[in-house]
Parts: structure tokens; C-alpha cells; sequence
């Protein structure tokens, strides 16, 4: 309970500069992202490539620009890469896995809408069908067994949770794997103080999960995951503002608020060393 593991979501693919100036886009500026959050007390950067003018990338060779950028400005950090995208085969989604085999990745634990919906326009701003079957699961986690990569499962509903379980039996999915509670995206479970407790209870007994909260209700919820003895993400990929309402000018700002949270409460971030040790994650990239 004394210690906390959080997570910096940098940049992610859905949002860009329209809507937070501090979005980063470049390998170079993904990379100085990454030390901000190192330096105020993440010890796990979650990436979303991109091409230079935001749009989202799947290019191998940007990957791996961005795992040398990072790499030379935070040596140890962990590394996870998303392979969540829609409209691509699973196969273009986990061609940068063997190239640069991070310490960790996401994949999404079941199919669902996703969308950004506008009450005050009342029209979509996007919208689309995120196909994730057994299948397509079933070969993403597999290329990261084959390539000694730590899997995070991010489960936006509570079926998601539930989908882990033939995975484990198949023997797919490791101890150490990662239960995300994703909440508050369109199409999946609203973000709640109940609706996360409830998430929380479906986590296997023992198993290692972090809250992913959407949006400006991430303070209080995250607030709550610490309390339940769980871990954390923050990030500019999931919420743009400070508990006290002001945007949030670097991923290393939205971190240092997440280390206050939790020391608040009585639990201390976990250093790099230690999250290694916790995940029984070495070091691969």
C-alpha cells in the first residue's frame, strides 16, 4: 500500500494541438515529454507514435526514432507502446513490437464503439468500430510473449476484465500482465466512483492494475484507485488539466500532480528500480 506506480500517457492518437497547445507530435518533443514525467515521478512512459504534424503513426521506423530519443534522455525508464488502432490489420498494429521490443505494451481486451461525442454541438467529432476479437488478441499478446514484452491490458468495461480469463487458460497471458480500468470513453463504462469500485473488484486477487480515467473526473477517481491500494496514469493522452482547473503545460506538470495525490494520502511513487522489480519487468529496449 506504501507505494504507487504511475504512468505517464504522453501524447495518444485521438487529440491534437486544437485541443491542448502541449500535445506532443515529434520523436524529439515525445522524447523531452518522457523526461518531464520521469523527472516528476513516473517510472512507465506510454507512447502513441505520430508523424510530425500530429497525425497518428504506424511506421516502424518512427518507433523506433522515438525509442532513441527517449532512450538517450531517460535511460532506464520503462517503455510501452499502444497497438490499439482502428481501421488496420493486427498485423500492421504489432509490426513495431519485434523491431523495438519494449519493456511493456497495450492491447485492448474486447471489440466496442468508440467515439467523441459533442453535448454542446450534439454531433460526433469521431467515431468508429474498434475491433479487438479473440483473435486479433489472441495474436497481439502472443507476438509480445515471443518478444519478452510485459503485456497491459486495457479494459474499458467490465466484460473486458472477464475476456482476460481464456487468455490465461491458453497460457497467453503472464503473471505479471497488467489490468488497465479504463474509464470514461464513449462506448465504454462511465466514469465513476462506483462504477470503478466495481471494476476493481473484477481484477483478479494479487493481479497488478492501474486506473485510466478520461477526462477531468481522473483527480477524484484517481484519488479513490490509490485508496484501493492500486496505481495510476496520468498524461496529456487522458486529461489536459490540473486537479485545480488550469491546463496542464507538459506531461511532467500532470505527473507532479499525481505524486502530491498520492503522497497526500500516505503512498510514495515508486522509483524505476522498483517498478522493475514489481512487474518483474528487465530491462529490453
Amino acid at each position: 500500500m506504501d507505494k504507487i506506480i504511475i504512468s505517464a500517457a504522453l501524447t495518444g492518437a485521438a487529440t491534437n494541438r486544437g485541443h491542448c497547445e502541449y500535445i506532443p507530435y515529434t520523436p524529439v518533443e515525445i522524447a523531452e515529454e518522457a523526461q518531464r514525467a520521469v523527472d516528476a515521478g513516473a517510472s512507465i512512459v506510454h507512447i502513441h507514435a505520430r508523424e510530425d504534424n500530429g497525425m497518428p503513426s504506424w511506421r516502424t521506423e518512427v518507433f523506433e526514432e522515438i525509442q532513441k530519443e527517449v532512450r538517450a534522455r531517460c535511460p532506464e525508464v520503462i517503455i510501452n507502446y499502444s497497438t490499439g488502432a482502428i481501421g488496420l490489420s493486427v498485423e500492421e498494429r504489432i509490426a513495431h513490437l519485434p523491431a523495438t521490443k519494449p519493456e511493456m505494451a497495450a492491447f485492448n481486451m474486447g471489440s466496442m464503439n468508440y467515439a467523441i461525442f459533442s453535448k454542446k454541438h450534439k454531433k460526433f467529432f469521431w467515431n468508429g468500430v474498434f475491433e479487438n476479437s479473440f483473435d486479433t488478441m489472441s495474436a497481439v499478446v502472443q507476438s509480445m510473449n515471443e518478444n519478452g514484452i510485459c503485456p497491459e491490458m486495457e479494459c474499458f468495461d467490465t466484460g473486458h476484465i472477464r475476456n482476460a480469463e481464456p487468455l490465461r487458460t491458453m497460457g497467453l497471458i503472464p503473471d505479471n500482465a497488467c489490468y488497465s480500468l479504463v474509464m470514461g470513453v464513449l462506448g465504454g463504462i462511465p466514469a465513476t466512483p462506483e462504477n470503478l469500485l466495481h471494476q476493481i473488484k473484477q481484477v483478479p486477487e494479487g493481479a497488478f492494475w492501474q486506473s485510466i480515467v478520461i477526462g477531468r473526473k481522473q483527480w477524484r477517481l484517481n484519488a479513490i484507485a490509490a485508496s484501493m491500494g492500486g496505481n495510476i496514469r496520468v498524461g496529456l493522452e487522458d486529461n489536459f488539466y490540473l486537479s485545480s482547473g488550469e491546463m496542464a503545460k507538459s506531461n511532467g506538470a500532470l505527473v507532479d500532480n499525481a505524486v502530491q495525490l498520492a503522497r497526500m494520502i500516505g503512498r510514495e511513487p515508486t522509483t524505476i528500480a522498483e517498478t522493475r522489480a514489481i512487474l518483474n519487468i528487465s530491462r529490453i529496449s
